[in-house]
């Protein structure tokens, strides 16, 4: 079969569009940083490569962006933008690949960019951008060794799995599909050959930080999935894992399912068999693993090219063009409705009645299972700075003699990150935490006499000092609920000091 040109004045266009749109909003949208971006910021400022409980990739990359770029909402989230628009270069050439000539290539690109699910990764800096586009690689990769079974692509896919374990742990649900998926089709002659097993190495060379880091820490990654998974994974139901891939977008939802019946059952595709079914074990992994809906998104770019090639083949009497140019139409008809909740183009007021007229309650559903006002990603870029300068009031209203001695104890990592990140500017000093990452960064040096406790109830925290004040009161309209309506304390007279009370706190999500 051979390959159609490639599209580029078509997928050039497209980029442009997303990248603008990106650029657009980061520059000067109405919100600020992500609750997430502040810690992976304090992870690169921690940045210890093969003793971290994190995959590093998002923490070097954090201080490459603000060393090359500066420390502003476009600087951060100038990487993930480009690895959006990698994303959809990516779709473009698997559709190629596939046999798809410029409306296929262009189409699959179309669909990453009218996909709220891909709008939202490429916006925010977190892993989910990189995880995307390194499974997309690792499958491109696959495609081009099912065309001609050449062994560099083997170091293609090994360094593609390498890079996404450097990213995310999920990868390995990624190496797991692919194998299950050389089993039960005639890809697995390859296993005959070295090639498949030196990109096992090369992925685990690649990725060895992120397992040295595990195993030097405990594997505390079991603490954290277990926490995940009955606050939140809990709920997830193999039907509303399915069908919330048609309600990002109906139009690009249907071209995925339809990708993926002919990527694994249709003779035109045979030959590209392993891609197909590595996307299918994935998305069963992931639903017996109860994952949730987006986790499954890095396998979207191939399963629309593979469905842009079907659409493509249309031939139908007088109605083929109408039903090809339809679809791409509906793509981008939705793509355009459902704009605001993958770019944050819309001020906080404005969004909020852009939500309640969708009418959509899972848009403003939080991870814990609340209905907010806005969706959780947005309401978790509002606020930060003003709570970080009520922190500083309870900090300036101290004595100098205590403020010069005093921690600040967060009760997420979300508070302690915009305390580390705007903090500076008002005298603060960092932020310690018990949660998470951040309990591996440690208690610092101050003892804690005094502690201006910070996201915490009363009955939370009143045993571990002699005495509790209340210092200030923060809220806001639109942060989630755990968020706002907060007191500020000022714990005096600790019965023991923060490095004496951190050991029993370890493993606390």
């Amino acid at each position: 079969m051979p390959r159609p040109p490639v599209a580029f004045a078509v997928i050039g266009a497209l980029i442009a569009v997303k990248l603008a749109l990106h650029f657009g909003t980061n520059a000067f949208g109405p919100y600020e940083f992500h609750r997430d971006e502040f810690l992976y910021m304090a992870m690169g400022e921690h940045l210890r490569l093969f003793r971290m409980d994190f995959p590093p990739f998002i923490a070097m990359l954090s201080e490459l962006a603000r060393g090359l770029l500066g420390d502003s909402v476009f600087a951060v989230r100038f990487f993930p933008a480009l690895f959006g628009a990698g994303l959809m270069a990516l779709a473009a050439l698997i559709a190629r690949e596939l046999g798809g000539g410029r409306f296929a290539q262009g189409v699959a690109a179309l669909c990453v960019l009218c996909s709220p699910l891909f709008m939202r990764s490429a916006t925010l800096f977190q892993p989910v951008v990189l995880d995307q586009f390194w499974w997309t690689l690792g499958l491109y990769a696959l495609v081009r060794w099912s065309r001609k079974p050449e062994p560099r692509w083997w170091l293609v896919f090994g360094a593609a799995c390498g890079l996404g374990l450097l990213s995310k742990y999920s990868m390995l649900i990624f190496g797991l599909a692919v194998l299950l998926a050389l089993a039960v089709t005639p890809a697995r002659r390859a296993l005959k050959t070295p090639w498949p097993w030196i990109a096992a190495a090369t992925a685990f060379v690649i990725g060895s930080p992120s397992i040295l880091g595990q195993i030097r820490l405990g594997f505390p990654i079991f603490d954290q999935m277990g926490d995940l998974r009955s606050a939140q994974l809990a709920r997830v139901t193999p039907l509303e894992f399915l069908t919330e891939h048609l309600l990002w977008n109906p139009a690009t939802g249907i071209l995925l399912f339809v990708g993926l019946a002919a990527l694994v059952g249709s003779k035109r595709f045979r030959p590209f068999g392993l891609a197909g079914w590595s996307c299918l074990w994935a998305l069963i992994l992931l639903v017996v693993l109860r994952g949730k809906p987006y986790y499954a998104g890095p396998v979207h770019p191939t399963l629309f090219a593979a469905g842009a090639v079907v659409l493509e083949a249309v031939r139908i009497p007088r109605w083929g063009t109408v039903l090809r140019w339809g679809a791409a139409t509906a793509v981008v008809a939705w793509g355009i409705l459902i704009l605001p909740l993958g770019f944050p183009v819309l001020p906080p007021g404005r969004m909020e009645a852009y939500v309640t007229a969708l009418g959509v309650e899972g848009a403003r559903t939080t991870n814990v299972g609340a209905v907010e006002r806005l969706p959780q990603d947005y309401a978790d870029m509002l606020g930060w700075e003003e709570f970080v300068e009520s922190v500083a009031g309870a900090h300036r209203a101290l004595p100098p003699e205590e403020r010069e001695q005093a921690a600040i104890l967060a009760s997420n990592y979300g508070e302690a990150g915009a305390i580390d990140f705007y903090g500076p500017r008002h005298g603060l000093p960092g932020a310690v935490s018990v949660v998470g990452t951040y309990w591996f960064f440690g208690p610092g040096e101050k003892p804690g006499d005094p502690t201006i406790l910070v996201g915490f109830k009363r009955d939370e925290i009143g045993d571990f000092f002699t005495t509790l004040d209340s210092a200030a009161y923060w809220t806001h309209p639109y942060m989630v609920r755990e968020q706002r309506d907060l007191t500020h304390f000022v714990g005096r007279g600790p019965r023991q000091t923060l490095q004496q009370l951190w050991p029993r706190f370890e493993g606390t999500q």
